[in-house]
């Protein structure tokens, strides 16, 4: 190892770190998530054991965060990555006093493995650029010292797909998506919102873009690959998202689900799709943060997240309500929001990216879309708009102090943000925000206009409420919510709750196979990895149980084994 090369890096701190205009928007990113979960946290975590390490834990996330965004050596990416998972973990598992969850042991042993893929996909690169300069190569190989590598052989292919598998993981992407909606069922709100909703987000799909844009030259049929991994992304997960019963994990699964949208846009390899797809980074960011958080209010409000145990919040919650809505509509791809101005990039970036497929690519981003927007209505009626349960019902009727003003910072500026960045997204300069990834001018018509859109929408929301008006003028007869001739009141039981919202989906053809696959966890590779590797250990058991007569046969059979292949 050269010595000299090891003293000269470390008396210079920009051979580790450099800003690029695309570091340094995600590190103002970060910082803001970073800020806004300090604040909600003051009250929301109040109350727990040790909250001194749960600061301590958000604040070095923070720090190895900001550290990968401006990383310009693989090997410090390695590390960072790595102390991160370590970080997840005891996030996730912070004040539980039963112990670990399992949801913290899925997330470090998913995160955490495809670690070693990062690492093997590192030696390889080395192997592939600079193979002869000793371990100091490795330890210093700059990332943008492997620009340009073809992916035309198997060696390249492979690292590309180790490097993909460690983004993929921390992104939330399928097959190692599982470990984010477990994640968001057990974890403490600001967590998810935190790490799941937001950074991880941003890191996995920053390291996507990088080594996707910044090493290697993609090939058409690589380019291929990712899109159709984004496609089944998106309407794989959102199909699970339709039939949760839990608010958090319901969530979650929209989290995976609008990770394939970044995928696909990367995917189509041309400008317009990969501006969209990064900002789609950003925007899914800040309106996944804000329906956690917003979440998190109703479910403190509620008690609960079970959604047949919850409705009827707008009442006690209208500001809540008002902040996830905006969300809602911002993820389900609804203009003016953030979310549609995106998706409008994505679709004309799989439109210009030609081939075979790109009208397959497009109806499902498309169709993706239509049920997110389906989910969330189940979503919103069943916490917000829907008849209370009994235990709301008692909740409410307690005096209890309105929503603490720490909590509605966060969600208020993030729901503003939603409507900021979609209304105003033609005036984002995004050839300068993505340079060097998004390289050149994009083409205007791309993106979307807003104006005009916007303007029409408001215009139809006063028509609309202005006949709202003109119906109430006369004084409407009061009674009492009644089902079917039933009053609630005397028959609680009659109560409609949106958690059989889509129930028979589950019973169309094909579609009841999957989703009793997916059930019984046969699409976890976390619980799949389990079974495997219990399996081997059963078969290992039984081999070496002690007994000697056993070992005797083993022996034997290893004899006759020896003597076939020696004849």
């Amino acid at each position: 190892m050269n010595l000299n090369l090891i003293i000269d890096a470390l008396k210079n701190p920009n051979g580790f770190f450099v800003a690029t205009p695309l570091s340094t928007l995600c590190a103002v990113f970060a910082t803001m998530f970073f800020i806004f979960t300090v604040i909600y946290s003051l009250k929301h975590m109040q109350g727990r054991t040790g909250l001194w390490r749960y600061y301590i834990y958000l604040l070095a996330t923070f720090i190895a965060t900001l550290g990968i965004f401006f990383s310009t050596t693989f090997i410090v990416l390695l590390v960072l990555w790595g102390f991160l998972g370590l970080l997840l973990y005891l996030l996730i598992a912070f004040g539980r006093r039963e112990g670990t969850p399992e949801a913290a042991r899925k997330a470090l042993v998913i995160v955490g493995g495809t670690d070693v893929l990062m690492l093997l996909g590192i030696i390889l690169i080395w192997k592939l650029t600079a193979g002869s300069s000793g371990l100091s190569g490795l330890l210093f190989m700059r990332i943008d010292s492997a620009a340009g590598i073809p992916l035309s052989g198997t060696l390249s292919i492979v690292a590309y797909l180790s490097l993909a598998s460690a983004a993929f993981a921390k992104a939330g992407a399928m097959p190692f998506h599982t470990w984010v909606p477990d994640t968001a069922e057990n974890a403490p709100i600001p967590v998810t919102a935190y790490l799941p909703a937001s950074l991880d987000k941003l890191l996995g799909i920053y390291f996507l873009a990088r080594i996707t844009l910044d090493v290697f030259q993609m090939t058409s049929y690589m380019n291929t690959i990712l899109m159709a991994l984004g496609s089944i992304t998106i309407i794989a997960a959102v199909m699970m998202a339709l039939v949760q019963h839990d608010m958090k994990r319901l969530l979650g699964y929209h989290a995976v689900s609008q990770v394939g949208y970044m995928v696909l846009g990367l995917g189509t390899g041309n400008p317009v799709g990969i501006a969209g797809a990064l900002f789609h980074m950003f925007n899914h960011s800040i309106y996944k943060s804000c329906l956690f958080l917003s979440g998190g209010v109703a479910e403190r409000k509620a008690g609960t997240s079970d959604l047949s145990k919850m409705g009827g919040l707008v009442k006690s919650i209208p500001l809540v309500f008002v902040t996830f809505l905006i969300a809602s509509l911002a993820i389900s791809g609804v203009p003016p929001m953030n979310g549609f101005a995106s998706k409008w990039l994505i679709y004309q970036g799989v439109i210009n990216s030609g081939g075979p497929l790109w009208v397959l690519w497009l109806i499902i981003a498309m169709f993706g879309s239509a049920l997110t927007l389906a989910s969330f209505m189940k979503l919103i009626h069943t916490v917000f708009l829907g008849q209370p349960s009994e235990g709301v019902k008692k909740v409410l009727s307690e005096k209890k102090k309105r929503v603490e003003f720490s909590t509605v910072i966060p969600i208020m500026v993030l729901s503003i943000l939603c409507i900021g960045l979609g209304v105003f997204a033609c005036k984002i300069p995004f050839a300068e925000c993505f340079r060097p990834e998004v390289r050149g001018q994009l083409d205007l018509p791309g993106i979307w206009q807003s104006g005009l859109a916007t303007l029409m929408i408001m215009t139809g929301l006063v028509i609309g409420y202005l006949i709202y008006l003109a119906g109430t003028i006369k004084k409407a007869r009061t009674v009492a919510p009644f089902v079917g001739g039933e009053t609630l009141e005397k028959n609680p039981e009659m109560r409609v709750s949106g958690v059989n919202f889509y129930k028979t989906v589950k019973d169309i053809g094909i579609l009841k196979v999957i989703y009793r696959l997916a059930d019984k966890k046969l699409f976890d590779l976390y619980e799949v990895s389990m079974k495997i590797v219990a399996g081997f250990g059963l078969v290992f058991s039984f081999m070496h149980n002690g007994l000697l007569s056993r070992y005797i046969l083993w022996c034997l059979i290893g004899l006759v084994v020896i003597c076939i292949v020696l004849i």
